[in-house]
């Protein structure tokens, strides 16, 4: 389960920011996950609730949670297309010469914080 050192890294990140910035209370956080990123969502909350209790700036804080839609470009035609509905094949060209544009992202969005 990867979605538990995410949490570490992400609770360790805000800890230090709040450090940093002097901040008191970390309101909210959101977090935009790519959908082909791999992290299970539902765990990955689950793991910030079991988590925010011990890191005093995160105690009462909520999470949100943003999803970045999986989008593949073609290099035979330069088409960009849904990757989880086409998968690795081109649906214009068929072509297999294709790379993941985004999606595969989990990006701290915004901090609200006292």
């Amino acid at each position: 389960m990867h979605e538990m050192g995410i949490v570490l890294h992400l609770a360790k990140t805000l800890d230090e920011t709040a450090a940093t910035e002097h901040l008191t209370a970390i309101g909210k956080v959101v977090l935009q996950v790519g959908e082909v990123s791999g992290i299970m969502t539902d765990l990955f909350t689950d793991c910030w609730d079991y988590f925010k209790g011990r890191h005093a700036v995160l105690k009462n804080s909520t999470l949100v949670i943003e999803q970045i839609p999986a989008v593949t470009y073609c290099d035979n035609c330069k088409g960009t297309y849904a990757t989880v509905k086409y998968g690795k094949e081109c649906p214009y060209c068929h072509s297999g010469e294709t790379w993941l544009l985004k999606g595969n992202e989990c990006i701290i969005k915004e901090i609200e914080a006292e």
